[in-house]
């Protein structure tokens, strides 16, 4: 008997090395590989879907990833410093023409999802703008008549023109830098087409470069991120920025992220689809072999569901035209129709050297 205890604690030792042994033995024993970091430039609307954890669990767990980016203007990565940088995440195609204008093809590139470019503002400036005419409502979305907008920019309407006696100044739409943000950039192109009663050639353009650049100069101070611009629209009220051109992502992803503070601004904040509005095409681009791991990362099928049901980025993903009202956000479109052709990078070029 008293030999029994000793040797049932033998066979438990053996037992245990064997295990140990067994796990060693099929590569359990090896301490998990560390992710590999790629660093690089972020548009600043995509940091909330960057810093989303569960994204940030998939690029780690599947594709042994992490991103460390820094923010910056789609226009301003281009020309910032690259040294240790493995990719540039901006908004558009004119940024990845930009680059390769300056530096040759990139390793890799790809258009992760997109966004088009949208108004918002305030519900009383909405119901003047649409005593006006300017705004008109259809399948349940509101549409902004760009031609007759901007007439009334040109022509210096006031505010107090339009019945808004307590906003200061004439009818403008804020919008970022548009020689240094995507946002504004595009939001320039846009204006380019309707000025030219279509999209906007290399020739066609330099009649209407006087009248865009009146257009931007009454703006004055113009932010750097559509993430600042579109957090001061929020913060700021009716007064400060009547309109502003934005992704219409952001205000999906306010709602889905922030949904106490959605309930309380619903009934003041209006989205309006310019007609026709563009696309922001959101284009990864690898600096090197490194970077070109984060393509396949960055298309996974969960990472661009999540793209959408959180921060309302229109990706590939089955669903993503019927799950609109996921939201809560009056007025969404299920999906965008009326959308015109960005002018040619070359035409670009000369809005953006117009604007300078």
């Amino acid at each position: 008997m008293g030999n029994k205890p000793r040797l049932i604690g033998l066979l438990i030792l053996l037992l245990v090395i064997g295990a140990g042994a067994a796990y060693l033995f099929l590569g359990g024993g090896e301490a998990p590989a560390a992710a590999v970091s790629l660093r690089g430039y972020v548009g600043g609307e995509k940091i909330g879907l960057l810093e989303d954890p569960e994204v940030q669990d998939i690029l780690e767990a599947r594709y042994g990833l992490t991103l460390d980016y820094a923010r910056a203007g789609s226009l301003d990565m281009v020309t910032a410093d690259q040294t240790g940088r493995d990719f540039l995440f901006p908004s558009s195609q004119t940024a990845l023409e930009y680059y390769q204008q300056l530096y040759g093809p990139p390793a890799k590139s790809e258009i992760i999802f997109n966004t088009p470019i949208v108004l918002y503002t305030h519900q009383p400036i909405l119901e003047a703008l649409q005593t006006r005419g300017l705004v008109t409502e259809r399948d349940g979305c509101r549409y902004m008549d760009m031609a007759g907008l901007v007439a009334e920019i040109e022509a210096g309407t006031t505010w107090a023109d339009l019945g808004l006696p307590e906003l200061y100044g004439t009818v403008a739409v804020s919008t970022t830098d548009p020689v240094r943000s995507n946002s504004g950039n595009m939001f320039a192109g846009l204006l380019a087409n309707v000025l030219c009663g279509g999209v906007a050639d290399e020739a066609s353009v330099e009649a209407v470069l006087p009248r865009l650049q009146a257009i931007f100069e009454r703006l004055g101070y113009m932010e750097a991120s559509s993430s600042d611009l579109f957090d001061q629209f929020l913060k700021t009220g009716m007064g400060a920025k009547p309109i502003i051109a934005a992704y219409e992502n952001q205000l999906l992803e306010f709602a889905a992220e922030h949904p106490e503070d959605w309930q309380q601004l619903r009934d003041d904040i209006v989205l309006i689809y310019p007609t026709p509005t563009v696309w922001s095409s959101h284009i990864y681009i690898a600096l090197d072999e490194a970077g070109e791991a984060g393509v396949d990362a960055l298309l996974d099928e969960e990472v661009q569901r999540l793209a959408w049901e959180r921060h309302g980025f229109r990706t590939a993903v089955s669903g993503t035209e019927n799950g609109a009202e996921r939201f809560g956000v009056p007025h969404l479109a299920s999906e965008i129709t009326q959308a015109a052709a960005m002018p040619s990078y070359d035409t670009m070029e000369k809005i953006i050297a117009a604007l300078s």
